[in-house]
């Protein structure tokens, strides 16, 4: 028996059968409706390759009602027959009498994929899987398939309709990508190979925070380093005046509450936390490097790690065994500034296991071309923060309920 908690594709007889699967497909799209960005859509091919020979019916969504991107899932389905190498057959309904002919009258082979399912004003509901599984969507399309496979980590944190529902009617399991997030997610803050260091950067302060108590707590990082407005945020914990431009930007951002529980983790983990010993300003966009114990009271904006810093964090990440990096260490869309983040990213892909977790961090890898020597680049977002946090993910526990369901039904 796998001493994984959950199941995959790889538990179950999948050729010929009608599976349903939650993707995540929600990309940047321009007033036009095309989409700039298919890298969510790309990322599920090897889940329907691994699928071939059976009926794949596609769950997704994009944006959410009164964004000008609330949109059908039509492009989505022509970019992702384009990437799968075969059509992939946009149907203009959800659970109503026209998708379930649609379902019903499908070849092994064949893949479509349903309207976008926020059109569906109970998906975004929280409620709990029991509840969701009576919902209409359920209760209409459940019949017409074998297993449900979620893939869709980004939405793993919401108790959505389409991400819980199912679970409790179906056969469950997770498809590649929910796979490679949950065992590499694990990996870095649970079973890593040490030393493991965590470097938490960004202007999402309460998020890093929240992850580097959790990691340090759980002992599952031996040093976290601290860049961006986060490190901003913990260097006033200590006690270093960042000037008054810096200040007034965390209280504008709602985070000088923040101050006061970086003091409490500054007091428990002191010895295990890595903050910047010089910082680069942003001088009328002069780059300006200053240590942190002369930054004047009236500095200029805090826009990068110092060059001290760079040589001292980068030395660290290059020793380590097992990298996360989540947020960027600076304002990186300027090229000046964006000198903090090149060079962890350049230094983490030396380590033996490297994770990056998403959002603007991600753009900065494939700008410099190397996201092929990531072991793992999170597709997850809050999705990713929140399981770092060691908080619970809807969409995760319900594939555990589930697989433990089937496993005491099969009796393994």
């Amino acid at each position: 028996m796998t001493s994984r908690d959950f199941l995959t594709i790889d538990d179950f007889d999948v050729d010929g059968k009608t599976i349903l699967v939650r993707v995540d497909l929600n990309s940047p799209m321009d007033p036009e409706g095309n989409i700039l960005d298919d890298m969510r859509i790309r990322s599920h091919v090897a889940t329907l390759k691994d699928l071939e020979n059976a009926k794949v019916v596609l769950l997704a969504h994009q944006s959410r009602p009164g964004k000008h991107d609330f949109t059908v899932m039509k492009p989505h389905a022509r970019l992702m027959s384009k990437h799968l190498g075969r059509e992939v057959r946009y149907v203009d309904d959800i659970f109503g009498t026209y998708a379930k002919i649609q379902i019903a009258s499908m070849e092994d082979g064949d893949v479509i994929m349903l309207e976008n399912v926020r059109f569906y004003s109970e998906e975004t509901l929280q409620r709990s899987a029991a509840e969701h599984a009576e919902s209409y969507m359920v209760q209409k399309l459940a019949p017409f398939i074998d297993i449900f496979l979620n893939d869709a980590f980004a939405v793993a944190h919401r108790a959505h309709l389409s991400v819980l529902g199912f679970t409790e009617v179906l056969p469950t399991g997770a498809g590649r990508i929910m796979e490679k997030e949950i065992t590499s997610l694990n990996r870095g803050i649970k079973g890593g190979e040490r030393p493991c260091i965590f470097v938490l950067g960004g202007a999402k302060v309460d998020d890093s925070l929240k992850v580097a108590e959790n990691v340090l707590a759980s002992g599952g990082a031996d040093r976290v380093l601290l860049t961006g407005v986060v490190a901003n945020v913990v260097l006033a914990a200590s006690g270093v005046n960042i000037g008054k431009v810096n200040l007034d930007f965390i209280r504008a951002q709602g985070y000088e509450a923040q101050i006061e529980k970086a003091k409490g983790m500054l007091e428990k983990f002191k010895d295990r936390i890595g903050i910047p010993k010089d910082v680069a300003l942003n001088d009328g966009g002069k780059r300006v490097e200053v240590p942190v114990s002369d930054l004047p009271s009236d500095s200029a904006p805090i826009n990068d790690i110092g060059l001290e810093t760079i040589v001292e964090f980068t030395r660290e990440i290059e020793e380590a065994k097992t990298v996360v990096l989540n947020g960027p260490a600076g304002v990186s869309e300027i090229v000046d500034f964006s000198l903090g983040t090149h060079e962890i990213i350049k230094a983490a892909v030396k380590s033996e296991f490297s994770i990056i977790g998403g959002g603007h961090i991600s753009a900065e890898v494939v700008h410099l071309g190397l996201e092929h020597r990531f072991s793992h680049i999170s597709t997850g977002g809050g999705a990713c923060i929140d399981y770092l946090a060691g908080e619970m993910l809807p969409g995760v526990e319900s594939l555990r309920t589930a697989a433990a369901r089937y496993r005491e039904a099969k009796d393994l």
